[in-house]
C-alpha cells in the first residue's frame, strides 16, 4: 500500500483538503492497478487517454456550477480536471500516480490554467464536508468496497446544490476489447452505483453502448454507465 504523497504543487493549495485513513481500511489494489502500473502508463510525452475531456463530461457541463471548488478523482494526466479549470472552477486533481499528476501540472502551465494536484490513494484521501461544488469520476474503477466508501464520502463532500458526475464501464464491457479493467469486480451495474449515492438527487442515469475515443486505451464501441447526481 502506498502512503499519500504531498508534492509541492499540491501542498500550498490543499486548503481544506486533508488526508485521513477513513476510506476502506486495509483494501489493497491488485498489482496491475498499483501506482507503479499507472506511473509506467503515464511515462512519456504522449497522453494515454488523449488531450480532450471526456465526451459525457463536456456534454453535461452546463449542469455543473460555473464557479466554486471541484475535485476530479482518478484524474490520470489531468484532461478532465483541466476542462473543469477552463470553465472557471478551482480544481483539485487526485490520482495515485505521481507521474500523472506531474504531467497534469505541465499541461496546466502550457494552457495557462491553474490546477492543484495531489498524488494519493483514494482509500487515504478525504475532503472537508460541504466543501465541494463539483466532483467528477471518469472511468475510475475501484474495488467494490472502496468504491462504495468513496461514493458515501462524496455525499458528504458536496455542498448543497453540488453535483457529482460519473461515467464508468459497465459489467458487460469485460466482453469487449475496447478499454477498461479485466477484473469484473471493478465493473458495477448502474443500479449498484445509484444505490451507493442514496441521499443525492439523480438527475441523469443511463446504461448504454457508445463509441468511446479517448486515446489508445479507450477506443471503440463500449458499454458504459452514466450518472449525474445533485445534493439537495
Amino acid at each position: 500500500m502506498h502512503a499519500a504523497r504531498h508534492p509541492a504543487s499540491a501542498r500550498a493549495g490543499l486548503d481544506a483538503h486533508r488526508q485521513r485513513a477513513r476510506l476502506g481500511g486495509s483494501i489493497a489494489y491488485p498489482s496491475n492497478m498499483s501506482s507503479a502500473f499507472w506511473d509506467q502508463r503515464y511515462t512519456g510525452d504522449a497522453l494515454a487517454y488523449g488531450e480532450t475531456a471526456n465526451e459525457f463530461l463536456t456534454r453535461m457541463a452546463d449542469r455543473l456550477p460555473r464557479s466554486g471548488r471541484a475535485l476530479d478523482i482518478g484524474a490520470g494526466e489531468g484532461r478532465n480536471a483541466l476542462f473543469l479549470a477552463s470553465r472557471g472552477l478551482d480544481v483539485l486533481a487526485v490520482d495515485q500516480s505521481e507521474v500523472g499528476m506531474q504531467k497534469a501540472q505541465r499541461l496546466a502551465r502550457q494552457r495557462g490554467l491553474t490546477l492543484r494536484t495531489l498524488a494519493a490513494d483514494l482509500q487515504e484521501f478525504d475532503a472537508e464536508d460541504d466543501s465541494l461544488d463539483v466532483v467528477t469520476s471518469i472511468f475510475v474503477h475501484l474495488p467494490a468496497s472502496l468504491r462504495a466508501a468513496v461514493h458515501a464520502r462524496i455525499r458528504a463532500w458536496l455542498k448543497p446544490g453540488g453535483v457529482f458526475l460519473l461515467e464508468a464501464y459497465a459489467p458487460d464491457q469485460i466482453e469487449r476489447n475496447t478499454g477498461g479493467p479485466k477484473d469484473p469486480s471493478r465493473l458495477a451495474p448502474l443500479e449498484v452505483i445509484v444505490g451507493e449515492l442514496d441521499g443525492l438527487a439523480i438527475e441523469h442515469r443511463a446504461a448504454l453502448v457508445r463509441d468511446v475515443s479517448e486515446g489508445q486505451f479507450h477506443t471503440g464501441e463500449a458499454s458504459v454507465v452514466q450518472v449525474v447526481a445533485r445534493k439537495q
